[in-house]
């Protein structure tokens, strides 16, 4: 009888040091994802997180948040279950303000993230993925945070084993996309961030063109950001692709998972997926109550034909028109 309460004590004893050495544990109302799961949560989590949340920018020049690796280990510190951490995370990303905030450094640097809009259950995934998964993280990030946390770092979770698969045409457009959208984008929070509102409306109406040509070139491809409410003259959409564009309106509004659209001419393929709007795009295109006087100005002057402001969180104002050559 006391061998055997032995034994328990050393099983129990052993699993809560398992437990702790991991870093997390799972809960029954969080099964473990399968891969095939998981590599759709990793495919969001890039498209939706890596434009500010990049693993590959570096560690302080051009950063406008910190990598999702940071993130993971900061909720899991506070976080131990997946449950917990899970719907911390979603809470957040949500509704995000500095009063909920538990990366406080981060939000002193970079400023409170903009609230966005996720396909339904993503985010859920997204955070069930960076909980039982193995993340990218930078070269750099162990040592940073061994620095701050004064322990040694070991990532929790699984590893992803990703079988590589021939690209679709869907996949190719709508990585030109996301690629051009990350460089643009980063650009633009950085300028926001450095020299304000004002600044980047500058930056938009003298640098987004070049950019946006210089990824066409980078890639072999036409790219081109196209709207039914363009600010721009450059920017305004064609028959056809109003048509569109009036489609993933109609998906956004009733939560539909967005998928890019491929359409096929001869030789060439022609690849769309739209550009919707968060809380930072509503400095400038925002209802014109909520555009600060001095902006709306600013925007008046560079463009006196402006369509693009009336918009609210999440919705579809424009789109990506992606041409290439066929294989």
């Amino acid at each position: 009888m006391k061998n055997a309460l032995f034994l328990l004590l050393l099983f129990l004893v052993f699993s809560c040091n398992q437990n702790n050495q991991n870093g997390y544990k799972e809960t029954s109302d969080h099964k473990l994802m399968t891969d095939s799961v998981a590599v759709l949560a990793k495919i969001a989590m890039e498209t939706h997180c890596y434009l500010c949340h990049s693993p590959t920018a570096a560690e302080v020049e051009g950063r406008i948040a910190p990598p999702m690796i940071a993130v993971k280990a900061k909720y899991l510190k506070h976080y131990i279950s997946q449950e917990s951490f899970t719907s911390a995370v979603v809470k957040f990303v949500e509704n995000p303000t500095s009063e909920h905030a538990i990366m406080v450094d981060a939000v002193k640097k970079h400023g409170i993230m903009p609230k966005q809009d996720f396909p339904k259950n993503s985010l859920q995934q997204i955070a069930n993925y960076m909980y039982q998964y193995q993340i990218e993280e930078p070269v750099w990030f162990a040592k940073q945070w061994e620095a701050g946390a004064r322990q040694k770092w070991l990532q929790t979770g699984r590893k992803l084993e990703v079988l590589k698969t021939e690209e679709t045409y869907a996949d190719i457009g709508l990585r030109y996309a996301l690629g051009t959208k990350k460089i643009l984008g980063k650009n633009l929070m950085g300028a926001i961030q450095k020299k304000g509102t004002l600044e980047a409306l500058d930056f938009c109406n003298m640098q987004a063109m070049p950019l946006t040509d210089s990824m066409s070139t980078h890639y072999n491809a036409r790219i081109k950001r196209v709207s039914d409410k363009n600010r721009n003259p450059n920017n305004r959409a064609n028959t056809e692709e109003l048509t569109y564009i009036s489609q993933f309106k109609k998906q956004t509004s009733e939560k539909q998972e967005i998928k890019p659209l491929v359409v096929e001419k001869e030789n060439k393929v022609h690849v769309y997926y739209p550009i919707e709007t968060n809380t930072m795009c509503l400095q400038c295109h925002g209802k014109p109550q909520a555009i600060q006087p001095k902006v709306a100005k600013q925007i008046l002057k560079l463009y006196p034909k402006d369509l693009a402001i009336g918009y609210s969180e999440s919705e579809v104002r424009g789109m990506w028109s992606i041409v290439f050559d066929k294989n």
